[in-house]
């Protein structure tokens, strides 16, 4: 009885390593540290607006997306530095719930906030066998072709169980940790990938006596304001390239 005994101690004891080992470097709740580039040469075509880069041909911003297995947040990592060429992008923060299926994104324009509430978008990947490596995690490719001229490439890491990434991104099976459009324009990779517990106050948005537009009001409402713009096309194309 007692070698029994033994054995089905040192079964339990294997058991609970398996298990241990299985989850070891699995990731439910944590904070992803994400660099953006942006290829201004691509974005800005007309003379004028070249004019204004000053020889400049490319962007870095820096966001951080925390999240656990209910909700997450996307924003921008802010510095007290002055970036001359600050209008050159925009920095949205974009948070999820998924338990209420609610998505609440705040657009910045020209130091304008504007708040926009939908449900969670959902997205038709097309899971590829190709692979590369971002940090120390072994991600797989997806495609997303959101129109006729609008393809999107992006890359998921399945030990970051969370289905979340940058801009709203999700739907994959794991966190994506890089994002990019397929001219290369726009580039999101992730720097850090850290374990943490969050906080309810990781993800408060201020929204005391804010006006909160639907996408469809949203884009009333610039088309009024912006539409006999020079830029306003533009504008169209960086705000809703990720709702």
């Amino acid at each position: 009885m007692v070698k029994v005994a033994g054995i089905n101690k040192i079964g339990v004891i294997l058991c609970l390593f398996v298990i241990s080992f299985s989850s070891f470097g699995q990731i439910t709740s944590g904070r992803i540290v994400f660099e953006r580039k942006t290829n201004l040469e691509k974005k800005f075509t007309d003379e004028r607006m070249k004019q204004w880069l000053r020889g400049n041909t490319s962007k870095t911003d820096n966001f951080e997306l925390i999240f656990n297995d209910t909700i997450s947040i996307f924003k921008p990592i802010l510095s007290d530095e002055v970036d001359r060429l600050d209008w050159t992008t925009s920095k949205s923060t974009v948070r999820q719930d998924f338990t209420t299926d609610n998505k609440l994104t705040v657009l910045d324009i020209s130091g304008q906030k504007l708040y926009v509430s939908d449900s969670n978008t959902v997205r038709a990947w097309k899971i590829t066998e190709s692979k590369r490596t971002i940090g120390k995690y072994r991600c797989r490719k997806a495609v997303y072709e959101k129109n006729d001229s609008t393809r999107l490439y992006a890359w998921y890491a399945i030990e970051v169980i969370p289905s979340v990434g940058p801009e709203g991104f999700n739907g994959l099976p794991g966190a994506i940790l890089g994002l990019a459009t397929e001219d290369g324009g726009i580039i999101y990779f992730a720097k850090e990938v850290e374990f943490r517990e969050t906080k309810p106050e990781d993800f408060e948005i201020d929204l005391k006596k804010k006006e909160v537009y639907s996408p469809e009001q949203l884009r009333a409402k610039l088309e009024k304001d912006f539409a006999n713009s020079p830029w306003g096309k533009r504008l169209f194309d960086d705000l809703f390239r990720w709702l």
